[in-house]
């Protein structure tokens, strides 16, 4: 299996002190159906991490809310190959957390689409300097 295409555990947001950094000092842009934080910069630990949180007050069942996570982390983990090599190139990491906003439940090509968008956003701001 090719390991490019991998989601693993060193490259998912699971520090609470990141996290709660992130959404304190980070910046964010919404994308529809996705509200995203990110801090970017010269962050020590790994190049790309990312993290999914869906709204329990839209989804009461967290069968619905486990699903949407896991088609979310899906289509980044399809998707987030071209800004790994961006951040690589500029030896600077990025860590991101993405909350999805919508009330209904999608369908997978829906969440790849847009997500493929959020990586166009991201690939922009990773390629301007700080």
């Amino acid at each position: 299996m090719s390991k490019q295409f991998t989601l693993g555990k060193k490259e998912r947001l699971k520090s609470r002190k990141l996290i709660e950094q992130l959404f304190s000092e980070g910046q964010r842009f919404a994308i529809s159906p996705f509200r995203v934080h990110y801090v970017t910069g010269k962050i020590p630990g790994f190049l790309l991490q990312a993290g999914v949180g869906v709204s329990s007050r839209h989804f009461k069942k967290a069968v619905d809310r486990n699903r949407i996570k896991r088609l979310v982390r899906e289509a980044w983990r399809l998707q987030k190959l071209t800004a790994e090599q961006a951040l690589r190139e500029q030896n600077r990491s990025l860590h991101v957390f993405l909350i999805y906003t919508a009330k209904k439940l999608p369908v997978y090509t829906e969440v790849y689409e847009k997500m493929g968008r959020v990586m166009n956003k991201l690939s922009i701001i990773i390629a301007t300097p700080t």
